[in-house]
């Protein structure tokens, strides 16, 4: 419940929208997802905690909660290392690569930041890229908005790798 607020409060929601300690929401929320997302919702990236896969799961379930009311996903920690060696595995080949080899257990969807300067950059930007795509039609063009906003996923596991140049690797599946 603490991560919800604080993920309602860093969009900076103060309008009576973000939950209360007893878990009762009021405003846009209190009638729980809404169908379609806040337009141009941006909400400002949180502090670092230091575990970038922490970050990436907070990110996206800071969109989730802020921009579209939507419960959020558990990390998949053992997930992680899977996650990781696709991010590895995919920077020498291309996006996806890892998930379409089956090279391990990747969960039903996945989305991936190939080539970013760093990690911070990664969780702020690309993932907005990802949820700015918005739902829609053809899925090539909206699938890592519908991957981070599926009611089938209730989890999510965040992997990074850097390159000896220095780009970063990111990848998310989901399950």
């Amino acid at each position: 419940m603490l991560l919800l607020v604080s993920l309602l409060t860093a969009c900076g929601d103060d309008d009576g929208d973000a939950p209360r300690a007893d878990g009762s929401v009021s405003g846009a929320c209190a009638s729980g997802p809404l169908a379609l997302p806040i337009a141009g919702c941006m909400p400002a990236p949180m502090a670092s905690t230091g575990d970038p896969a922490q970050d990436c799961v907070n990110r996206i379930n800071q969109f989730r909660a802020a921009c579209q009311c939507l419960p959020p996903l558990g990390r998949w920690r053992s997930g992680e290392a899977c996650a990781s060696e696709q991010a590895e595995y995919d920077s020498t080949r291309m996006p996806h690569a890892g998930f379409q080899d089956g090279i391990c257990d990747s969960g039903r969807g996945q989305n991936e930041c190939p080539g970013w300067p760093s990690v911070e950059s990664t969780v702020s930007g690309c993932l907005q890229q990802m949820w700015d795509e918005g739902p829609g039609e053809p899925f090539i063009e909206h699938g890592h908005y519908i991957n981070m906003t599926n009611p089938s996923h209730s989890e999510v596991a965040c992997g990074f790798f850097t390159t000896p140049s220095g780009e970063v690797h990111a990848v998310q599946n989901f399950r």
